[in-house]
């Protein structure tokens, strides 16, 4: 009995994983320790062509910019509104009921400034109240971003812009502690124009501060068209070293004008809704007015950063 029950305990051992204490046919196993836990990869570098698309004079609460929305639909990147985003007079209602719908789809990703409409309201307030922190500072209608490797400054051309304005401080110091090669600046009134509104003088100031900063590409509104001039001077002369090419991007959705007289340095001028869509590289960027769905006129080009 003693032997049998020896037996019955080796082989319940056996079953159960514990090794016999006799013995052994070979040499002890060894035990590796595990492999070491691969790293996760690492995140890819920030891309260096980012998307800046949009346009200005916007919203009428009919089928025009629900057009151009449309294209928004189709293109990523930062938006970018140039003014007179609600018609008439930039209410809350208006906001609500034609720009929301709309051009809305894309608020999150969108970078305004106000137009002369939307000081019909008081001070701006549905605009600011609206679009929130993407606007900038409340009341102050002037901010600036990073967009990529590109510097952006959204400035206010509703209110003082002179040379001894906060606003023009603000701006002076903005350039001065931007470390960026590559500059574009947005505002609503276009200092040069061949639209039926004409030029404003108030922005020369401020074109004068971005040129000598080295500034590259100016946006504006206001005249219901698109036109593209050549890199100028402050004083409208044309500069292909230090020049900043300026386009007039009015063509959000309001009724379109036309050209009562072609301006010097005029390049590309069209009647038509759509949007402007700049891609912007390291040293350079590219152009392209993308028009709605069955209009023919379109533009395209390339520049490089001073």
């Amino acid at each position: 009995m003693g032997r049998l029950a020896v037996v019955i305990v080796t082989l319940a051992c056996v079953q159960c994983g514990a090794q016999p204490t006799g013995p052994s046919d070979g040499p002890p196993s060894v035990v590796l320790p595990p492999d070491p836990p691969v790293p996760p990869p690492s995140p890819p570098p920030p891309a260096s062509t980012q998307i800046f698309v949009g346009a200005g004079d916007i919203a009428m609460c009919d089928a025009n910019s629900e057009a151009t929305a449309k294209l928004l639909d189709a293109i990523g990147g930062t938006v970018f509104a140039l003014g007179d985003e609600a018609y008439f007079s930039g209410t809350a209602d208006e906001y609500r009921r034609c720009y929301d719908p709309t051009w809305g789809r894309h608020k999150a990703r969108t970078r305004p400034v106000p137009g002369n409409h939307e000081y019909d309201s008081p001070g701006a307030a549905p605009y600011f109240a609206y679009f929130g922190a993407n606007a900038g500072p409340a009341g102050l209608g002037y901010y600036s971003f990073d967009v990529g490797s590109w510097h952006a400054i959204a400035l206010n051309s509703n209110i003082d812009v002179s040379a001894g304005s906060a606003q023009a401080a603000w701006l002076r110091g903005d350039l001065a502690a931007s470390r960026a090669r590559c500059t574009i600046a947005y505002w609503h009134h276009p200092l040069f124009t061949s639209g039926p509104d004409g030029s404003t003088p108030g922005m020369q100031e401020a074109w004068r501060m971005l040129y000598d900063a080295g500034a590259d590409v100016v946006l504006n509104g206001h005249e219901h068209l698109y036109e593209r001039f050549a890199p100028q001077d402050p004083e409208g002369g044309l500069d292909f070293e230090r020049g900043i090419r300026e386009f007039v991007v009015g063509t959000g959705g309001a009724m379109l004008y036309e050209f009562p007289q072609v301006k010097p340095n005029s390049e590309a001028r069209g009647s038509v809704w759509g949007v402007a869509m700049f891609t912007l590289n390291d040293g350079g960027y590219q152009w392209q007015f993308i028009p709605v769905d069955g209009a023919s006129f379109a533009d395209s080009g390339a520049g490089t950063c001073h």
